[in-house]
């Protein structure tokens, strides 16, 4: 049977701690479900830093690790270069000793008994390039006499060659300290061909200096195109 009416103080001091357990109950559900996000958050936010730093530290390693191949390589290229450049220097030193003892032994040809034989050739040579009615040979001073009875000799050999005659005339203006030979003009200066010892002997130099190079020092890689006859 049930009853009807107000509640007695006890019942409404049950109901009142039900209704606190209940609301105690939810809070701690609801505390406990915060909690969790909270965790989980935190946890994400954590992971998220930790990869940020982690890709942080990854790009400033890489970049050290470049800048130091750079170094690395530029020092590498120094090194190189100035090795060559030492190796570039050696050759080119033992290069210009080797011409350098040419030019004295060039030099002590004009004094050997074979200079006026070498004059006289040199004088041919002048006589058959020009092909001049008239060409004027400077010489050394020194050579005037030696030079003028070369000449006489290249001019019977030029006329038995080409069947033409050439007047010589004397100029002493070369350097007696040169390494002799002479010079041949014609139509007042403005056509010459150097035939000085001196100019003879840079001539094989330059024609020479590759082949020097190769049989010296080896076939350069450098040069692809460069065959020795």
């Amino acid at each position: 049977m049930s009853r009807s009416g107000a509640l007695d103080d006890n019942e409404i001091q049950t109901e009142m701690n039900k209704m606190v357990a209940f609301i105690s109950q939810e809070a701690r559900e609801k505390a406990r479900e915060i909690q969790v996000k909270a965790d989980e958050e935190f946890a994400i936010e954590k992971a998220k830093i930790v990869r940020q730093e982690s890709l942080a530290i990854d790009a400033q390693y890489e970049k050290k690790r470049k800048q130091a191949e750079v170094g690395w390589k530029i020092s590498q290229s120094t090194a190189i270069n100035t090795s060559r450049i030492k190796i570039l220097r050696s050759r080119n030193d033992h290069l210009e000793a080797i011409f350098d003892e040419a030019s004295k032994q060039v030099k002590a040809l004009s004094t050997g008994g074979s200079y006026a034989e070498a004059v006289e050739n040199l004088i041919l040579e002048i006589l058959l390039m020009l092909l001049a009615p008239g060409i004027t040979l400077a010489h050394r001073p020194k050579d005037d006499d030696l030079v003028k009875k070369a000449a006489e000799g290249a001019q019977k050999r030029y006329t038995e060659l080409s069947g033409r005659e050439s007047k010589i005339e004397f100029d002493g203006s070369l350097p007696d300290d040169s390494a002799g030979g002479v010079i041949g003009s014609t139509m007042g200066g403005r056509i010459k061909v150097d035939n000085t010892l001196g100019e003879r002997l840079k001539i094989l130099q330059d024609k020479m200096l590759p082949e020097l190079r190769h049989d010296l020092f080896g076939a350069n890689e450098n040069r692809k195109f460069y065959t020795v006859s």
